[in-house]
């Protein structure tokens, strides 16, 4: 039987915050989290180099929760704080499959997590550990799509892989206007100006510059990590 080969040998992978959540409205979901780490056991099978950026809007959106009598400052830096919870989280639940993984902040808790040392990642990486980058970029006012892309040229990844709750990149929120149209393919120029709110325009801008691929699908369809580094057609690619 013919293995099957990795179209990409370096891959950042961006997990949501909310996706941890499954169908509750917040915190981690034991069935998802379970089925994430599965799907990534599969990913190390194919023998790439991963690491994963994970948010943390199944705890705390600084940007979208208001709370007059809290600064939005303050409320960015709770926000990495969730990424952090996430993040050791997923870690646990990875390392009962065997994989040795590392977590990595950009705000130092030295009891939890190593701090983000860009040289120290790559070795990981090489050594065959998966990363997994907290604390988004350690700045409010920055995503961690931003942060996402950022670790993926740092570390010269093949592509950006955006595990999302829809599959693909639309027009318009797909969950409220059922005529959006699904691109399969779209250029970064064409997603800032149609200002579409997959990723952030800091991070579009960010992707174009560097020349990185993105590929956006839906996290919760079983296999499309894998497919989607083994180059197979899914969700929208996007390119320059």
């Amino acid at each position: 039987m013919k293995k099957d080969v990795p179209k990409y040998k370096r891959v950042v992978l961006k997990i949501s915050g909310e996706a941890l959540s499954g169908n509750k409205n917040s915190g981690i979901d034991n069935e998802t989290i379970e089925k994430i780490a599965a799907e990534i056991k599969d990913v190390k099978q194919l023998g790439v180099e991963l690491a994963i950026v994970i948010g943390g809007g199944n705890i705390w959106r600084g940007k979208e929760t208001k709370i007059k009598a809290i600064d939005r400052v303050t409320s960015d830096y709770m926000g990495m704080l969730a990424t952090v919870i996430n993040a050791i989280a997923l870690q646990d639940v990875i390392e009962k499959y065997n994989i040795v993984t590392r977590v990595q902040s950009a705000i130092e808790i030295s009891k939890l997590c190593e701090p983000y040392i860009r040289r120290r990642a790559l070795r990981h990486l090489e050594k065959d550990r998966i990363v997994i980058f907290a604390g988004g970029t350690g700045n409010p006012y920055f995503t961690t799509d931003t942060t996402a892309v950022l670790r993926a040229i740092e570390l010269k990844a093949d592509v950006l892989l955006k595990a999302t709750q829809v599959d693909g990149v639309y027009s318009d929120d797909p969950k409220k206007n059922k005529n959006a149209k699904k691109y399969d393919s779209i250029t970064f120029m064409e997603a800032i100006k149609k200002r579409l709110k997959i990723m952030d325009m800091s991070a579009f801008s960010l992707c174009m510059d560097n020349n990185l691929p993105v590929i956006v699908f839906n996290l919760h369809k079983p296999g499309n990590i894998v497919n989607s580094i083994l180059g197979k057609h899914i969700g929208t690619i996007i390119t320059n």
